[in-house]
């Protein structure tokens, strides 16, 4: 039978790898997001190609208004991908956090 700090710990433990497998699903779907979501590639070759009119046609505004938006675009790409990969790491950290405090339980060796 479980004592009371046995139940407390394997609770924790529970809790520690449903966050674990949470975080996990999570970074899958901003990475997989980011990787299908070519609508910032199409926008990005867009502006590309409006700063380069911009420049050909010598208008100033529209190609510091382009510049603007692509490095933007390259900033929210990078922190997407850098949001998803956090979250894996996090979720590797709880599932060894919730195997160690199952070992004692399942009797695993180290």
């Amino acid at each position: 039978m479980l004592t009371n700090g046995d139940q407390v710990l394997l609770i924790v433990s529970i809790v520690l790898f449903a966050l674990g497998f949470l975080c996990l699903i999570l970074s899958i779907v901003i990475l997989v997001k980011q990787s299908l979501g070519r609508n910032i590639q199409s926008i990005a070759e867009s502006a590309t190609i409006l700063a380069e009119k911009g420049i050909t046609e010598g208008v100033s505004g529209l190609v510091g208004n382009a510049s603007l938006l692509i490095s933007s675009l390259n900033d929210l790409a990078k922190s997407n991908t850098g949001i998803g990969i956090f979250f894996v790491f996090l979720s590797l950290v709880l599932f060894a956090g919730a195997y160690y405090m199952l070992k004692p339980f399942i009797g695993a060796m180290p």
